[in-house]
């Protein structure tokens, strides 16, 4: 068993409510985690509120870290042990445990910590598909970034 936020319609805060979820054992490439931390993102607002609607009842989140516990047949590339972070999948991060697409987990060096890896996962990213793939910044190039005091302007400006 773990522990999860769930909402069972659109709306406030409020309607998240803490669950107890039946937690089966990871299907054919999946691995199971056992969180450490979660990453809070406003798309998490967004689907929460009903902005970006969802099917109900949902979870709620999309970034996470922690510990694989098991992992399902066909994974190889994380094993029981593994520190590993993520972001994307179905939404369902706000919880103690859960079973995720194996092929979205990146393993986290010891020197990053769960936090740091729970919460720089969709900006990371983000940052990458700005800079390397939209825009494809060139050395010598002077770009213009705004708010960069957010956490994808910090990552950017690193």
């Amino acid at each position: 068993m773990a522990h999860a936020i769930r909402i069972q319609s659109p709306g406030p805060a409020e309607n998240m409510k803490l669950v107890e979820v039946n937690l089966p054992a990871p299907g054919k490439g999946e691995a199971q985690i056992e969180h450490r931390a979660i990453g809070l993102n406003y798309l998490d607002v967004y689907r929460r509120s009903g902005l970006y609607p969802q099917p109900m009842p949902a979870g709620v989140g999309q970034e996470g870290a922690g510990i694989v516990t098991a992992v399902g047949e066909g994974v190889t590339h994380v094993k029981a042990g593994d520190r590993v972070a993520y972001c994307g999948g179905p939404d369902g991060s706000y919880s103690t445990a859960r079973n995720m697409p194996a092929h979205t987990l990146v393993k986290l060096p010891k020197s990053i910590s769960f936090e740091t890896g729970a919460a720089m996962m969709l900006k990371g990213m983000t940052v990458q598909y700005l800079l390397r793939r939209t825009y494809k910044v060139q050395r010598g190039q002077t770009i213009l970034f705004h708010a960069a005091a957010g956490g994808v302007g910090l990552i950017a400006m690193q």
